[in-house]
Order: C-alpha cells, then structure tokens, then sequence
C-alpha cells in the first residue's frame, strides 16, 4: 500500500488536505493518508481544551466547514457567546453553539484519560473521515510569539485577540512532549510527504520543533506547496511576517529557503518560479484554491510532481 502524509494547520492547509483526500479517496484500498496537525495553538477557554487547527481540518474533511469563513461550522449560530457577552465574559475568541459540542467532548476525554490522539481519532471517525487525522503531540507545545511593542503574546492573544497587528520578533514553542505516537511511523513509511501552503513559522514548524521529527523527514521525499502567491499570502499574517522576522521579501523563494535541505521540491503560483538557489525543484501551477474543484485540482498537481503514481481510479476520479 502507498502512504502519503500532510503535515497542515491553517484554513490553506485544510483545503489542500481536503483535495488531497479526495484525490486518493477512490483509491483507498492502495493509498492511505495520514494528516499530522498542528496543535501549538491548542489552549483553554471557557474552561474547554480548543484544538483551532485539528477542528478546522477536521471539518474541511467532514464538507462541514464555513467555506467563505474558512473555519469553524457551516449554519452555526452564536447564541451562546451572545449571552456570554451580555455577561460581560471573555468573548474575544468566537465558539459557535455547535463547534461547542467538539470542545465539550474533547475536554471531557482527555479528563477521562483518552489522549488527544484518541479523542481526535473518536471526533474524526465520527464525522465520516477516512484520513488518519494525527494531533502533532498528546502533550503541549505552545506556540509563543515575541512582539516588539507587547512582550511575549501566546498565539491566539496574538493572532486573534490582537489580530496578528503587533510585530513579530521571534516565533518559539513552550513544551518539549513527544510526538504523537503515530507521528514518526506514519513519517518513517510514507512514500510522499507534502507541506501544506500552511503558515511555516506558526502551523509547520511546531510540527518539526517535535523531537525525531525532522531526522524522520530526513529519509522521505519532502515537497512543499506555497502559501505565498506573487508576494502576498492567499490567508493570514505570513506576508507581514517572513520581512519581520527575516528581513527579506515574502516570496515563494522565502519559503523555500525557510524549510532548506528537508525539501526535494517546492510547488509555486505561476510567475513565482524566481529567486531558488540550491537543488529543490520548482513546479509553477495555479495554486490559488478558491473551490474544491481547485483544491483537488491543485492536490492533483502536488501528486504528479512528487512523483506519485496515480492509478487509474484516481485519475477517473479527478478529471473535470
């Protein structure tokens, strides 16, 4: 059997993974997919353990994601944090009424003793998904940003409280668990691994902070899809970052140079082929996912590239 394994976090990361799935789905008897999630943006609140990147990847996969919003539920309503604001709560970090039931179960299963790899496992089983979804670690590793002006901000106060403003000096993690159990096999006999157009900085490198981790990666044929698309990130805070933190322009070259020696190639947005150095290779596609259809188009992309042979079933599946 063929394995591939993403590693995501972020609203790019689950809609390539949620192409990437459809791709293999009609293959499943010969191709399995692990997804390792970024969890260094897990935290509590309102007393519940929230997982932002495993519940968006987890409803992508499940067609139960808000498209246009790129995270948490479709149909959700807000009631619940309505009457938390009227009790003048902590309402800076919005759960809707349903996404609650997610951060209700989970809580009580790592109080009951599960792991976060098995409550994940129980959550995804039961919304139909046939991708292994893998938390990065059981344990936590937290993603702490250093800003200029606002000292140490932890990456949700960072990110959502303070909406990405204030200038980011340094990225690190709290933490030092070991990686998820499933992490290192599913990485040690994977025939591809493919970064998502994720956040480097903030949903891939908690990943590969992991120990074991990059040595595993080491071993495999690494390629990596862009988030940055002609100088500018599709979603998110990255293109303000990759100058702040190292003083050069954000391009798909950045990103590249960020991950080095891991990657064996690098899929860009047409015309962002320039600025490489080294031995990756560069395929030039259309990597702007603005639909399914271009996510499975993209994921499609990524396969070919990485040299994945894909039978026919997939092929059939796939084709406009």
């Amino acid at each position: 059997m063929k394995k591939v394994v993403a590693l995501s976090g972020g609203v790019g990361g689950a809609r390539f993974v949620h192409g990437l799935s459809r791709a293999l789905e009609a293959a499943a008897e010969t191709v399995d997919l692990t997804v390792i999630v970024n969890t260094g943006d897990d935290f509590e609140h309102w007393g519940l353990h929230v997982s932002p990147d495993s519940d968006t990847v987890m409803y992508t996969l499940a067609d139960l994601a808000h498209e246009e919003r790129g995270w948490g539920l479709a149909e959700e309503s807000f009631a619940t944090l309505e009457m938390v604001r009227r009790y003048a709560g902590d309402d800076w970090f919005q759960l809707g009424d349903r996404d609650l039931a997610t951060h209700i179960l989970r809580t009580q299963g790592l109080r009951r003793g599960e792991t976060l790899s098995q409550v994940t496992a129980r959550l995804a089983g039961a919304l139909g998904i046939r991708a292994h979804l893998v938390p990065m670690a059981d344990g936590p590793c937290r993603t702490m940003i250093d800003t200029r002006d606002r000292g140490t901000l932890s990456f949700q106060d960072w990110f959502v409280r303070h909406r990405a403003a204030p200038e980011v000096r340094a990225v690190r993690f709290e933490g030092d668990p070991p990686p998820a159990p499933a992490v290192i096999p599913a990485i040690e006999a994977a025939d591809l691994v493919v970064f998502g157009p994720s956040n480097p900085y903030v949903s891939i490198d908690p990943i590969l902070s992991l120990p074991g981790v990059r040595a595993a990666l080491a071993g495999r044929k690494v390629i990596a899809v862009s988030p940055i698309v002609g100088g500018r990130a599709i979603k998110g805070p990255l293109g303000t970052m990759i100058p702040e933190l190292t003083g050069a322009p954000p391009t798909a070259a950045a990103i590249a140079r960020h991950y080095g020696s891991l990657l064996a190639g690098i899929v860009v947005e047409r015309g962002d082929e320039g600025g490489f150095e080294g031995p990756v290779a560069v395929h030039a596609c259309d990597t702007v996912m603005r639909s399914r259809a271009d996510s499975l188009r993209l994921a499609r992309e990524v396969l070919a590239f990485g040299g994945f042979e894909v039978p026919d079933a997939i092929t059939r599946s796939i084709t406009p």
